[in-house]
């Protein structure tokens, strides 16, 4: 099936085209200050004709009882933010990618501005900048992959928090719905 650009898409951000929709899918979180925790996510990209696209995740991790009468998923995170192709080439990117800048905000009391680059189906980021409210969690350093693989949206976050170093922390598989 060939692709076509979302209508009204704004041309800076067609190297981002292929994100736009909404994904749902399921994952894990991983990490030792944590445990090990299934989830589920949706993750959605629009956009307003604006050079950005708007995005909105909800992770809900798969406790196996019921929550409040529901599916026995709880929520663990909410993010929202805005992603942008730059203008500013960084040296040594290659021709067939895009630089990238991401402002991610999570409900938890952090935002984080990511830099990185887009081309070929994969979208890589490391943070930039973090700032944090008093009582968000101590995170110092992310990076994040995401891969348009067989059609599926596959994701890696890795974390520096919680007194650990850079490690894994998440991944998870999605569909476009």
């Amino acid at each position: 099936m060939p692709f076509t650009f979302p209508e009204g898409l704004s041309p800076e951000v067609y190297p981002l085209a292929w994100l736009v929709g909404t994904w749902n899918g399921s994952g894990v979180i991983d990490h030792p200050a944590v445990g090990k925790r299934p989830f589920t996510q949706e993750l959605t990209f629009d956009h307003d004709g604006g050079p950005y696209l708007r995005f909105e995740s909800t992770l809900r991790v798969t406790t196996g009882e019921p929550v409040d009468g529901e599916t026995g998923d709880a929520v663990w995170s909410t993010e929202t933010g805005y992603w942008r192709v730059s203008t500013d080439r960084p040296e040594g990117l290659e021709e067939d990618r895009h630089p990238l800048e991401v402002v991610a905000a999570d409900a938890a009391g952090r935002m984080t501005l990511y830099v990185g680059a887009v081309g070929n189906g994969r979208v890589d980021l490391a943070s930039d900048a973090i700032a944090r409210t008093s009582t968000s969690s101590d995170v110092r350093a992310s990076k994040r992959l995401y891969g348009l693989v067989e059609g599926r949206l596959l994701w890696v976050e890795e974390l520096a928090a919680f007194g650990e170093p850079l490690r894994s922390y998440a991944s998870g598989e999605l569909d476009r719905q």
